[in-house]
């Protein structure tokens, strides 16, 4: 066939495989069986489950052209307006397709009857304004619109990075409307599903855009571009098979599910051609790149789209099927679980600190990247015989590890039902990981580890020192703004509604663990950190910069204490707990918590900033000693040129 041809077939047979694979599972799983109550008829039952598959494929087709045109080509070529072009045309059928899921899920819920009448209208507005699964499909489908526009338009590296994003946040919507608030695991769920839809669009995304750009790539160029898009391929290979794991256990009880009931056989299916894929892709990373051929490329590609598609398919008719965990909330919810979606945890023992987990899959990951990220980077060095001190990569993982637990241990597990343990947790990101991360020197650590690109795209290396470099970055990593947001986000964030947004909304949640660790790790960079930043205080004003930081701090935990009423009292004070302290008990040790150990990290940042001023001074003193040194010999040398040509002159004079 012709390059053109192989472009159009590669689509087409992702396309046929995930409706055959949708087809069969819906049927099979009975997604599409009629409803008992209110069923919306077949059009409804089966066009629902088909146009979300077709959301997902052309969301995929989006994002993933966008993330591979960023890392593997080179803006102002031929490929990257392709890469665009393909984002752009994704995007649209993805608005069309997202519009279609809006009004087919519009019929599902409220079965109106269909007119062209004034009161069918009212109806649909009110779905896309009063409900929240209107306005999350509606958001979706603004967005998808918007990044058509920007896809079309934009050619530059910024531009298009900035679409790549809106891309992405056009996602998250699609993740929060796969699971009923008001079930256990919810902020699991959610977060495994987001993170699943958005590690599968740039797998899939990426490999349809490889597709569609090989024809326009020539000579050794092609398996540059296939070796960065295997990369790629692997990072969302583990991302979508852990996060899909951990979706899988709230949706099945025991691993007998998986062959025993409907919904686990299609749950299977999805699984064996999810590791078929891996392994196809490793093999062809690991033996087929080096020999590549137009041959072997278009076969492997061909049977990778077929099982993309299948598991596409089944994906999309899991979404409608009814798994073996029930998903109808228990008639009797208890108030922790009315409020927070999870039953209330035991009583809070220094045991439990360690026993109990609740499992945020974002940062899980995030840890497990950082620490694999960080050692490869080490371990290159080492193999090229460059040193890196050991106490940066302990200090590193270990701050790894520390965000790991405090994200998803016993804290998270109690953050949300004791004021205290949200207070801690708090401390510990905003002050205690950055303590650690910071002197792992990451930035400094990438810049040796990762080579520099030579063909005019752009790698990690150059994305970093672009985030480094830029405006912004030169703006919040002043030690004065780096302060300020970070003392000031503080109070801000406890005297404000963001606290209770976070309480209430998981992605109120996940904002405020990221906002605080970024906030916290900035300000520690500008004070102690290697990494290069445009602008660092002397070692004095650091100090007293430190110290207001700290009075501050202490006035916010004094606040704290002294607050006669319950903070956010419909929430901490009717969770229903019977052990430990009263809520405003507990508070009052929040507060506690925030003007003592919140301290603790902050003493010892002035303590190594005091440390790191002595020894610039010592340094200081050793370089005037050898300029002195260097003088000294100068000015000798030439006292004794001075003598001898005093002697000279005087030989020549006879005397």
């Amino acid at each position: 066939m012709t390059p053109r041809l192989l472009r159009a077939a590669g689509p087409a047979i992702l396309v046929l495989a995930a409706l055959a694979a949708a087809v069969w599972a819906l049927a099979f799983a009975g997604g599409a069986d009629p409803l008992t109550v209110g069923d919306p008829g077949p059009v409804i039952r089966w066009g629902l489950p088909v146009a979300k598959l077709l959301v997902n494929l052309s969301a995929a087709a989006m994002i993933g052209a966008l993330v591979v045109a960023l890392w593997a080509l080179r803006a102002g070529e031929r490929e990257f307006d392709v890469a665009l072009d393909t984002a752009s045309i994704g995007a649209a059928v993805f608005t069309v397709a997202s519009g279609t899921v809006t009004f087919f899920t519009f019929l599902s819920v409220f079965n109106p009857q269909l007119s062209a009448g004034p009161e069918f209208g009212a109806q649909l507005g009110r779905f896309l304004v009063d409900t929240e699964l209107g306005r999350a499909w509606l958001l979706t489908t603004i967005a998808a619109a918007a990044v058509t526009v920007l896809a079309f338009a934009v050619r530059g590296w910024i531009p298009t990075l900035v679409t790549a994003i809106l891309a992405a946040a056009s996602l998250i919507p699609m993740a929060t409307q796969g699971h009923s608030g008001d079930l256990a695991s919810h902020g699991l769920v959610v977060t495994a599903l987001a993170i699943h839809i958005l590690g599968a669009a740039v797998w899939l995304g990426g490999l349809v855009l490889i597709v569609v750009v090989r024809p326009v790539l020539a000579g050794d160029r092609v398996r540059t571009v296939l070796e960065r898009y295997s990369t790629i391929a692997l990072a969302a290979f583990v991302v979508v098979a852990a996060s899909g794991v951990l979706r899988s256990l709230a949706a099945i009880a025991s691993p007998l599910e998986l062959v025993t009931t409907p919904y686990g056989v299609v749950l299977s299916v999805k699984i064996v051609a999810l590791i078929a894929m891996g392994l196809l892709g490793a093999w062809y990373r690991l033996r087929l790149i080096a020999t590549h051929t137009s041959g072997v490329f278009w076969r492997v590609v061909t049977l990778e789209l077929a099982l993309m598609g299948i598991a596409s398919g089944a994906a999309a008719a899991l979404a409608r099927s009814a798994p073996p965990v029930g998903e109808e909330p228990p008639t009797a919810q208890t108030p922790a679980e009315i409020l927070t979606g999870e039953p209330l945890p035991p009583e809070l023992t220094p045991i439990r600190l360690l026993t109990e987990w609740d499992i945020d899959p974002l940062w899980l990951l995030a840890g497990a990247f950082g620490i694999a990220l960080y050692l490869a980077g080490v371990w290159r060095l080492r193999r090229r015989g460059d040193h890196w001190p050991v106490y940066r990569t302990v200090l590193w993982v270990l701050g790894m590890l520390l965000l790991v637990w405090v994200t998803n241990g016993a804290l998270n597990a109690y953050g949300h039902t004791l004021f205290s343990m949200h207070m801690l947790m708090h401390m510990l990101l905003s002050m205690a990981i950055p303590l650690l991360l910071v002197p792992g020197a990451p930035v400094t650590l990438a810049a040796r580890a990762i080579p520099k690109r030579e063909d005019g795209s752009r790698g990690g290396r150059e994305w970093i020192l672009w985030i480094v470099h830029n405006p912004v970055a030169k703006v919040l990593t002043h030690p004065l703004v780096a302060a300020g947001i970070f003392i000031g986000s503080l109070w801000l964030f406890y005297f404000s509604e963001l606290f209770r947004w976070s309480l209430y909304d998981h992605l109120g949640h996940e904002w405020m663990v990221t906002h605080f660790l970024i906030s916290g790790y900035l300000f520690v960079m500008s004070l102690v950190g290697i990494d290069p930043v445009p602008y660092r205080l002397p070692h004095a004003g650091r100090l007293v910069t430190l110290i207001v930081v700290m009075a501050m701090h202490a006035f916010f935990g004094i606040a704290i204490m002294s607050q006669s009423g319950l903070m956010v009292a419909e929430w901490y004070g009717a969770m229903g707990r019977t052990w430990g302290a009263t809520p405003l008990e507990d508070q009052y040790a929040g507060g506690g918590i925030a003007w003592s150990i919140g301290e603790i990290p902050t003493l010892i940042t002035a303590i190594t900033v005091a440390i790191q001023w002595s020894r610039s001074d010592e340094r200081q003193q050793r370089r005037r000693d050898r300029h002195a040194d260097r003088t000294g010999d100068a000015e000798l040398d030439a006292y004794n040129a001075r003598l001898a040509a005093l002697a000279e002159r005087d030989r020549r004079a006879g005397v």
